[in-house]
């Protein structure tokens, strides 16, 4: 990536992802179509893989905006182009209104499995972490209505300083250009 005339709101995630609540809203939806119990839970069923693959997306996602975050902040004095945020005005319970919502669907999804498929589903910690994480980011940057520059980044104070912000750079990169955002995991304890 070129830097020279500043740096990239988004590096090219938001191409890889479908929003997280129209699709959990079609589901429930298309569900509550169906009046025989039977054909709720095969749709459910049929549901079930796109709904993990859209949870493992969208989670990291956030994971990645962190680290991309955290990355080129380490970029000193560059301008942060495109953001779309910056100029808004800030309203913390609009900003974290999403997270919120895949954080609390995400706790209640094991209910949801276990009903319609007789299966067990345990969230997974680390994307628990991740979800909380996201969300303090989100506050102390004011939902990135103030960022202009790589200096205005705020990092909260748990997360850790990049031991190899280029790498992680050209690991974004590789995951932008594949798709694969669930790639991004592997890099979960190199910031938090």
């Amino acid at each position: 990536m070129n830097f020279e005339e500043g740096v990239q709101f988004d590096p090219g995630f938001v191409a890889h992802i479908s929003a997280f609540i129209p699709n959990i809203e079609y589901l429930y939806d298309s569900i509550d179509r169906y009046k025989n119990f039977g054909q709720k839970k095969n749709h459910f069923k049929m549901f079930y893989p796109k709904l993990i693959k859209l949870f493992d997306d969208y989670i990291a996602f956030y994971l990645g905006c962190m680290l991309w975050a955290a990355a080129v902040k380490t970029i000193k004095g560059k301008p942060i182009l495109n953001n779309f945020c910056c100029g808004s005005e800030y309203n913390e319970e609009e900003t974290v209104s999403e997270v919120n919502f895949v954080s609390s669907y995400y706790e209640y999804l094991p209910r949801d499995v276990k009903y319609y498929t007789g299966k067990d589903f345990i969230p997974d910690e680390k994307k628990m972490d991740i979800l909380r994480n996201y969300k303090v980011f989100l506050i102390e940057n004011k939902g990135f209505t103030e960022l202009k520059m790589t200096d205005d980044i705020k990092l909260p104070a748990n997360f850790k300083e990049l031991k190899n912000p280029e790498a992680i750079i050209k690991e974004i990169e590789e995951v932008v250009a594949s798709g694969n955002l669930p790639a991004l995991y592997d890099f979960y304890s190199e910031i938090l």
